[in-house]
């Protein structure tokens, strides 16, 4: 099997899975204000307001000696 390993030796920093909770959490919180808001007197927010990556679970990747952690570069 030739894509029974990882190719590149880089995980997430945190023990979290996935962000996919975070990012339906702040999705959500953006529609809601967006279905809050008067579009007739009032801009919409920008959309970089909602879904701050450095507020999520996971706080991006980082690099390891696949010699030392066999097991993170099985999939």
């Amino acid at each position: 099997m030739a894509r029974s390993r990882r190719r590149t030796p880089i995980t997430g920093m945190t023990t979290a899975e996935s962000d996919k909770g975070f990012k339906v959490k702040e999705h959500r919180r953006e529609r809601v204000a967006l279905r809050a808001l008067d579009i007739s007197s009032q801009e919409p927010q920008s959309s970089k307001l909602f879904g701050n990556p450095w507020r999520g679970d996971k706080d991006g990747k980082q690099r390891f000696d696949p010699a030392m952690y066999r097991q993170l570069m099985r999939k």
